[in-house]
Protein backbone atom coordinates (compact mmCIF):
# COMPACT_ATOMS: atom_id res chain seq x y z
CA UNK A 1 0.00 0.00 0.00
CA UNK A 2 1.16 3.58 -0.98
CA UNK A 3 1.83 5.77 1.84
CA UNK A 4 0.16 9.40 1.95
CA UNK A 5 0.90 12.69 2.70
CA UNK A 6 -1.66 15.18 3.15
CA UNK A 7 -0.11 18.63 3.23
CA UNK A 8 -1.93 21.72 4.48
CA UNK A 9 -0.87 25.35 4.80
CA UNK A 10 -2.07 27.80 7.54
CA UNK A 11 -2.25 31.21 7.38
CA UNK A 12 -4.44 33.70 10.42
CA UNK A 13 -7.22 30.73 9.77
CA UNK A 14 -6.82 28.50 12.99
CA UNK A 15 -10.20 27.48 13.11
CA UNK A 16 -10.40 27.07 9.57
CA UNK A 17 -7.35 24.30 9.87
CA UNK A 18 -9.09 23.22 12.93
CA UNK A 19 -12.28 22.65 10.88
CA UNK A 20 -10.19 20.19 8.17
CA UNK A 21 -8.35 18.32 10.74
CA UNK A 22 -11.91 17.38 11.99
CA UNK A 23 -12.68 16.39 9.13
CA UNK A 24 -10.03 14.31 8.14
CA UNK A 25 -9.95 12.84 11.74
CA UNK A 26 -13.81 12.03 10.88
CA UNK A 27 -13.98 10.99 7.45
CA UNK A 28 -10.62 9.57 6.19
CA UNK A 29 -10.20 5.95 6.37
CA UNK A 30 -7.05 5.10 4.55
CA UNK A 31 -4.86 3.12 6.74
CA UNK A 32 -1.26 4.76 5.35
CA UNK A 33 -1.60 8.51 5.97
CA UNK A 34 0.41 11.63 7.58
CA UNK A 35 -0.98 15.20 8.28
CA UNK A 36 1.36 17.97 7.75
CA UNK A 37 0.44 21.36 8.60
CA UNK A 38 2.69 24.29 7.67
CA UNK A 39 1.37 27.61 9.73
CA UNK A 40 3.16 30.29 7.18
CA UNK A 41 4.23 33.09 8.93
CA UNK A 42 0.78 33.65 10.76
CA UNK A 43 0.70 36.32 13.44
CA UNK A 44 -0.11 34.31 16.39
CA UNK A 45 1.74 30.81 16.84
CA UNK A 46 -0.63 28.10 17.43
CA UNK A 47 1.52 25.10 16.86
CA UNK A 48 2.69 24.96 20.53
CA UNK A 49 -1.57 24.33 21.43
CA UNK A 50 -1.63 22.22 17.94
CA UNK A 51 0.93 20.08 19.14
CA UNK A 52 -0.45 19.31 22.45
CA UNK A 53 -4.25 18.90 20.99
CA UNK A 54 -2.90 16.48 17.80
CA UNK A 55 -0.93 14.00 18.76
CA UNK A 56 -1.03 12.52 14.80
CA UNK A 57 -0.27 15.13 13.08
CA UNK A 58 3.24 16.85 12.04
CA UNK A 59 3.44 20.85 12.37
CA UNK A 60 5.86 23.20 10.71
CA UNK A 61 6.31 26.93 11.67
CA UNK A 62 7.54 29.13 9.33
CA UNK A 63 8.25 32.67 11.00
CA UNK A 64 7.03 34.41 7.48
CA UNK A 65 4.84 34.49 4.96
CA UNK A 66 6.23 32.02 1.88
CA UNK A 67 3.26 32.52 0.22
CA UNK A 68 0.80 29.35 -1.40
CA UNK A 69 3.75 27.64 -2.84
CA UNK A 70 6.49 28.20 -0.46
CA UNK A 71 4.42 26.83 2.02
CA UNK A 72 3.81 23.61 0.63
CA UNK A 73 7.12 23.12 -0.43
CA UNK A 74 7.79 23.23 3.37
CA UNK A 75 5.56 20.31 3.62
CA UNK A 76 6.40 18.61 0.56
CA UNK A 77 10.34 18.83 2.09
CA UNK A 78 8.90 17.13 4.93
CA UNK A 79 6.77 14.50 3.64
CA UNK A 80 7.31 10.83 3.40
CA UNK A 81 4.34 9.42 1.80
CA UNK A 82 4.56 8.15 -2.00
CA UNK A 83 1.81 10.50 -3.06
CA UNK A 84 1.23 13.68 -1.46
CA UNK A 85 -2.04 15.24 -1.62
CA UNK A 86 -1.98 18.76 -1.01
CA UNK A 87 -5.37 20.23 0.32
CA UNK A 88 -5.67 24.12 1.15
CA UNK A 89 -6.67 24.28 4.52
CA UNK A 90 -10.52 25.50 3.56
CA UNK A 91 -10.96 22.19 2.34
CA UNK A 92 -12.99 19.65 3.89
CA UNK A 93 -12.81 16.02 3.35
CA UNK A 94 -15.95 13.36 2.44
CA UNK A 95 -15.99 9.81 2.98
CA UNK A 96 -13.50 7.61 0.14
CA UNK A 97 -11.57 10.83 -0.94
CA UNK A 98 -8.40 9.67 -0.38
CA UNK A 99 -8.35 5.86 -1.61
CA UNK A 100 -10.25 6.93 -5.05
CA UNK A 101 -7.16 9.45 -6.09
CA UNK A 102 -4.89 6.84 -4.33
CA UNK A 103 -6.80 4.22 -6.99
CA UNK A 104 -6.35 6.37 -9.85
CA UNK A 105 -2.32 6.59 -9.38
CA UNK A 106 -2.21 3.23 -8.39
CA UNK A 107 -3.89 1.95 -11.85
CA UNK A 108 -2.56 4.56 -13.81
CA UNK A 109 1.69 5.01 -13.62
CA UNK A 110 1.42 7.59 -16.58
CA UNK A 111 -0.19 10.06 -13.72
CA UNK A 112 1.71 12.31 -12.14
CA UNK A 113 -1.10 14.41 -10.39
CA UNK A 114 -5.04 13.96 -9.93
CA UNK A 115 -7.63 16.35 -8.20
CA UNK A 116 -10.57 15.31 -7.31
CA UNK A 117 -14.08 17.19 -8.21
CA UNK A 118 -14.72 20.54 -5.71
CA UNK A 119 -17.87 21.49 -4.92
CA UNK A 120 -18.47 24.68 -3.06
CA UNK A 121 -18.98 24.36 0.76
CA UNK A 122 -21.74 27.08 1.15
CA UNK A 123 -23.25 25.82 -1.99
CA UNK A 124 -22.73 22.16 -1.09
CA UNK A 125 -24.83 20.44 -4.46
CA UNK A 126 -22.94 23.23 -6.46
CA UNK A 127 -20.10 22.64 -8.71
CA UNK A 128 -16.30 24.63 -8.33
CA UNK A 129 -14.48 22.03 -10.35
CA UNK A 130 -14.35 19.22 -12.44
CA UNK A 131 -11.42 19.42 -14.36
CA UNK A 132 -10.01 22.73 -16.97
CA UNK A 133 -9.38 22.75 -20.55
CA UNK A 134 -6.19 23.39 -21.96
CA UNK A 135 -4.99 27.40 -21.81
CA UNK A 136 -5.06 29.50 -24.83
CA UNK A 137 -1.43 30.46 -24.55
CA UNK A 138 -2.53 33.67 -27.00
CA UNK A 139 -4.86 35.07 -24.08
CA UNK A 140 -3.89 32.86 -20.71
CA UNK A 141 -7.17 32.17 -20.77
CA UNK A 142 -9.14 28.57 -19.96
CA UNK A 143 -12.51 27.23 -18.40
CA UNK A 144 -13.20 25.67 -15.32
CA UNK A 145 -15.63 22.61 -16.33
CA UNK A 146 -18.73 22.17 -14.52
CA UNK A 147 -18.20 26.04 -12.84
CA UNK A 148 -21.20 26.91 -10.68
CA UNK A 149 -23.70 24.15 -12.36
CA UNK A 150 -25.32 22.16 -9.46
CA UNK A 151 -23.75 18.49 -9.56
CA UNK A 152 -26.31 16.11 -10.86
CA UNK A 153 -23.55 13.60 -11.34
CA UNK A 154 -23.40 15.05 -15.12
CA UNK A 155 -19.79 14.97 -14.78
CA UNK A 156 -18.88 11.95 -13.40
CA UNK A 157 -17.99 9.60 -15.99
CA UNK A 158 -15.15 12.71 -16.76
CA UNK A 159 -11.74 10.57 -15.41
CA UNK A 160 -9.17 11.36 -17.21
CA UNK A 161 -6.94 13.68 -18.50
CA UNK A 162 -7.41 17.57 -17.52
CA UNK A 163 -5.74 20.70 -18.82
CA UNK A 164 -4.85 21.08 -14.98
CA UNK A 165 -5.24 19.88 -11.74
CA UNK A 166 -6.70 22.55 -8.76
CA UNK A 167 -4.90 24.46 -6.37
CA UNK A 168 -7.00 23.69 -3.36
CA UNK A 169 -6.86 19.89 -4.23
CA UNK A 170 -4.40 17.95 -5.84
CA UNK A 171 -2.20 14.33 -4.69
CA UNK A 172 0.53 14.32 -6.59
CA UNK A 173 2.77 10.85 -7.08
CA UNK A 174 6.58 11.69 -4.97
CA UNK A 175 8.19 10.20 -8.53
CA UNK A 176 6.34 13.02 -10.52
CA UNK A 177 8.16 15.78 -7.85
CA UNK A 178 11.67 14.20 -8.54
CA UNK A 179 11.48 14.51 -12.12
CA UNK A 180 9.50 18.24 -12.79
CA UNK A 181 11.13 20.11 -8.86
CA UNK A 182 8.57 21.56 -6.61
CA UNK A 183 6.22 24.16 -7.08
CA UNK A 184 8.18 27.76 -8.03
CA UNK A 185 8.14 29.79 -5.03
CA UNK A 186 8.45 33.53 -6.93
CA UNK A 187 4.82 33.03 -8.09
CA UNK A 188 4.13 33.29 -4.16
CA UNK A 189 -0.12 33.65 -4.53
CA UNK A 190 -1.98 32.07 -7.87
CA UNK A 191 -0.79 30.39 -11.05
CA UNK A 192 1.33 28.44 -9.17
CA UNK A 193 0.01 25.30 -9.69
CA UNK A 194 -0.45 25.66 -13.19
CA UNK A 195 2.84 26.28 -14.21
CA UNK A 196 4.21 23.07 -11.59
CA UNK A 197 1.15 21.51 -13.69
CA UNK A 198 3.11 22.31 -16.70
CA UNK A 199 6.43 21.20 -15.62
CA UNK A 200 4.62 18.01 -14.82
CA UNK A 201 3.46 17.42 -18.37
CA UNK A 202 6.63 18.05 -19.61
CA UNK A 203 8.23 15.71 -17.55
CA UNK A 204 5.99 12.92 -18.68
CA UNK A 205 2.99 12.58 -16.74
CA UNK A 206 -0.52 13.19 -17.18
CA UNK A 207 -2.60 15.09 -15.20
CA UNK A 208 -6.32 13.68 -14.10
CA UNK A 209 -8.99 14.93 -12.75
CA UNK A 210 -11.23 12.13 -10.92
CA UNK A 211 -15.04 13.41 -10.16
CA UNK A 212 -16.02 10.28 -7.94
CA UNK A 213 -13.94 11.63 -5.50
CA UNK A 214 -15.15 14.91 -3.71
CA UNK A 215 -13.92 17.73 -1.57
CA UNK A 216 -15.86 20.84 -0.66
CA UNK A 217 -14.02 24.28 -0.62
CA UNK A 218 -14.68 27.12 1.56
CA UNK A 219 -13.81 29.76 -1.80
CA UNK A 220 -11.71 32.84 -0.90
CA UNK A 221 -11.22 32.59 2.65
CA UNK A 222 -7.95 34.05 3.16
CA UNK A 223 -7.97 36.70 0.44
CA UNK A 224 -10.81 38.57 -0.97
CA UNK A 225 -12.68 38.56 -3.60
CA UNK A 226 -11.17 42.31 -5.00
CA UNK A 227 -8.47 43.16 -2.82
CA UNK A 228 -5.45 44.89 -3.90
CA UNK A 229 -3.37 41.77 -3.09
CA UNK A 230 -4.98 39.74 -5.28
CA UNK A 231 -5.47 42.01 -8.13
CA UNK A 232 -1.71 42.06 -8.22
CA UNK A 233 -0.72 38.70 -8.12
CA UNK A 234 -3.61 37.98 -10.87
CA UNK A 235 -2.50 40.29 -13.42
CA UNK A 236 1.37 39.99 -12.04
CA UNK A 237 1.24 36.36 -12.66
CA UNK A 238 -0.87 35.85 -15.99
CA UNK A 239 1.53 37.75 -17.21
CA UNK A 240 4.58 35.63 -15.73
CA UNK A 241 2.65 32.24 -15.87
CA UNK A 242 2.74 32.68 -20.27
CA UNK A 243 6.71 34.06 -20.09
CA UNK A 244 7.55 31.04 -18.49
CA UNK A 245 5.52 28.46 -20.09
CA UNK A 246 3.83 29.82 -23.58
CA UNK A 247 6.01 29.67 -26.82
CA UNK A 248 7.37 32.92 -28.77
CA UNK A 249 4.55 33.38 -31.18
CA UNK A 250 2.10 33.19 -28.80
CA UNK A 251 3.94 35.45 -26.27
CA UNK A 252 3.74 38.25 -28.25
CA UNK A 253 0.18 37.92 -29.28
CA UNK A 254 -0.33 37.51 -25.03
CA UNK A 255 1.27 40.92 -24.96
CA UNK A 256 -0.88 42.75 -27.78
CA UNK A 257 -3.90 41.30 -26.31
CA UNK A 258 -3.35 42.30 -22.48
CA UNK A 259 -1.76 45.41 -23.60
CA UNK A 260 -4.64 46.80 -25.73
CA UNK A 261 -7.43 44.84 -24.83
CA UNK A 262 -7.18 43.74 -21.11
CA UNK A 263 -5.78 46.34 -19.48
CA UNK A 264 -8.27 49.08 -20.85
CA UNK A 265 -10.93 47.23 -19.94
CA UNK A 266 -9.68 46.54 -16.70
CA UNK A 267 -8.97 50.35 -15.83
CA UNK A 268 -12.88 51.31 -17.60
CA UNK A 269 -14.48 48.76 -14.81
CA UNK A 270 -11.84 50.01 -11.66
CA UNK A 271 -13.25 53.82 -12.87
CA UNK A 272 -16.60 52.82 -12.76
CA UNK A 273 -16.22 51.06 -9.23
CA UNK A 274 -14.01 53.64 -7.69
CA UNK A 275 -11.35 51.33 -7.18
CA UNK A 276 -7.98 53.58 -8.03
CA UNK A 277 -6.08 51.25 -5.60
CA UNK A 278 -7.00 48.21 -8.06
CA UNK A 279 -5.62 50.39 -11.03
CA UNK A 280 -2.15 51.38 -8.91
CA UNK A 281 -1.50 47.16 -8.75
CA UNK A 282 -2.57 46.64 -12.25
CA UNK A 283 0.65 48.97 -13.18
CA UNK A 284 2.54 47.97 -10.68
CA UNK A 285 2.27 43.91 -11.95
CA UNK A 286 3.18 44.90 -15.92
CA UNK A 287 6.27 47.12 -14.87
CA UNK A 288 6.97 44.26 -12.76
CA UNK A 289 7.16 41.68 -15.67
CA UNK A 290 9.26 44.29 -17.94
CA UNK A 291 11.75 45.05 -15.08
CA UNK A 292 12.41 41.22 -13.86
CA UNK A 293 13.08 37.96 -15.30
CA UNK A 294 11.34 35.61 -15.29
CA UNK A 295 13.17 33.69 -12.58
CA UNK A 296 13.40 36.67 -10.40
CA UNK A 297 13.16 35.94 -6.85
CA UNK A 298 11.30 39.38 -5.37
CA UNK A 299 7.50 39.38 -5.08
CA UNK A 300 7.02 42.90 -5.69
CA UNK A 301 4.37 43.39 -3.21
CA UNK A 302 5.25 44.55 0.46
CA UNK A 303 5.70 41.34 2.96
CA UNK A 304 4.07 43.33 5.49
CA UNK A 305 1.14 43.97 3.24
CA UNK A 306 0.72 40.11 2.51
Amino acid sequence: MNKVSVITVNYNQPKVTEELLHSISLLNRYPDIEIIVVDNGSKNDHVPKWTSRYHDVTFIRSDVNLGFAGGNNLGIEAASGDYLFLVNNDTEFTPGLVETLVSVLDNNPQVGMVSPKIRFFDQPDTLQYVGFTSMNFNTARNKTIGEFEVDQGQYDNLTGPTGFAHGAAMMIRSSAIKKAGVMFEHFFLYYEEMDWCERIKKAGFEIWVEPRALIYHKESVSVGRKSPLKEFFMNRNRILFIRRNAPLLSRLIFYCHFGLLVSPRNLLNYIKEGRTDLAKQLFRAIWWNITHKKDSNELGFPINKI
